[in-house]
């Protein structure tokens, strides 16, 4: 297969980044926009304005709209705005510190938002998607690899992202679609301030990182780039770790 002169070009391409409202998610959003691509995000609260003081959040230039990902009709309204989309972005997700996944509410609620979420905007977009001959990545997580004591929903919700992109891709390859995904390592966000702002905490897990940083959302929107251009043609049901070497451990 011969490249296009440009393959990171994504000019006339429509993209959206479900929790690209702030985060990974954000910086995967303006890496696309920066790339010429229509972008949409999802969020979680009334308007854009109300990101304005959010570090690690820049809306503007984006399409922004508020959808409960938790809420399966609140999804299937939201996707039928759109007339086509060529990637879908995955990158919504929540956790629960001081144990509160070992309630089965707080347990339901993050398997709601990091698991089953996805895959009801996955069939969402599904007819588009074939239409466009897309691309679908879901944001999953380094935790899909290893225990998270404290964390059980979100461990099992980030190991079923990964089941599921495998499944998915299987399935809907002969459609067009490829299917990959993205697990972030320790990224600098607002879902793991509880360690970045503790100094010992901080440099244990530092400690862990053979690159010897964190992560950026920046690193984490290269891997989306390529997984969603055709240089990654031939990439299909595989979660990349995007992890500085923490997984090498």
């Amino acid at each position: 297969m011969s490249l296009p002169d440009h393959p990171l070009d994504f000019t006339g391409r429509r993209v959206l980044v479900v929790g690209g409202s702030s985060g990974i998610g954000n910086g995967i959003a303006r890496a696309f926009l920066e790339r010429g691509a229509s972008v949409a995000v999802w969020g979680t609260r009334a308007s854009a304005a109300d990101y304005a003081v959010e570090s690690g959040s820049d809306l503007a230039g984006l399409d922004y709209a508020s959808v409960d990902v938790a809420d399966d009709a609140a999804v299937a309204r939201a996707a039928a705005a759109f007339e086509s989309l060529d990637v879908l972005v995955m990158s919504q997700g929540v956790v629960l510190y001081k144990r509160g996944e070992y309630a089965m509410p707080g347990f339901r609620q993050v398997l709601d938002v990091n698991l089953t979420s996805v895959m009801a905007c996955c069939m969402a977009f599904h007819p588009m998607l074939k239409a466009s001959g897309g691309s679908a990545i879901v944001v999953s997580s380094t935790a899909a690899f290893h225990a998270t004591r404290g964390n059980p929903a979100y461990g099992a919700s980030k190991a079923g992202a990964v089941g599921l992109v495998r499944t998915l891709a299987d399935a809907w390859a002969a459609d067009g679609i490829r299917v990959n995904g993205i697990a972030p390592g320790f990224v600098a966000t607002k879902m793991t301030r509880v360690t970045t702002s503790d100094p010992k905490r901080l440099e244990a897990a530092l400690a862990r990182i053979p690159a010897g940083r964190l992560g950026t959302p920046q690193d984490m929107a290269g891997a989306a780039l390529f997984l969603a251009s055709p240089l990654a043609a031939y990439v299909v049901g595989h979660t990349i770790p995007v992890d500085g070497g923490l997984l090498l451990g």
